[in-house]
């Protein structure tokens, strides 16, 4: 196994297992629900398996669904969020991306933040939809969305920066 593998399949679990221990207990006011686990599908490497990202977003997204019992909206987001994710990398970064020269854990530009906060947007928006299914719900969807898209970009910048190696 190469150490790119290790390195997903470990931020996988640690990522799945943070959720599940942690932010799956919280829930501020109704409305604040943070979701950090997508940070693997927005951290999965540029140049890696499209199919293998699908198929690991679709299984993170599962078992998501298995620990909250919510009948596969999770996996359903994930594996949009997976799905359209280089279309969100080719409107954020524009020609960087054709040339695969994109390194997300390095410091935060204005790029960089736009990917993540329009990527953890498409998830919250589908998630909330999918758990609510009524249009008579718009207002309760988008203020769940609003307010849980700020604060997972928080927690995931707050991660990102966690985990960066130092450079010296």
């Amino acid at each position: 196994m190469n150490s790119a593998l290790l390195i997903n399949i470990s931020r996988f679990i640690l990522l799945l297992a943070i959720q599940i221990i942690i932010f799956n207990n919280m829930n501020f006011l109704g409305y604040i629900s943070p979701f950090p686990y997508i940070l693997y599908i927005i951290l999965y490497p540029v140049n890696g398996n499209k199919s293998g990202l699908l198929a690991s977003s679709f299984l993170l997204g599962l078992v998501m669904d298995m620990f909250c019992n919510s009948g596969g909206i999770h996996a359903t987001a994930c594996l949009i969020l997976a799905y359209y994710r280089p279309y969100i990398f080719k409107f954020s970064f524009g020609l960087s991306y054709e040339y695969q020269t994109i390194k997300l854990n390095d410091s935060l530009t204005p790029e960089r933040f736009s990917f993540i906060l329009v990527s953890v947007l498409i998830h919250h928006i589908i998630l909330f939809t999918l758990e609510a299914f009524q249009f008579s719900f718009i207002i309760d969807i988008l203020l769940r969305t609003l307010f849980s898209t700020i604060f997972t970009i928080i927690t995931c910048i707050i991660i990102i920066y966690l985990i960066k190696p130092n450079r010296r």
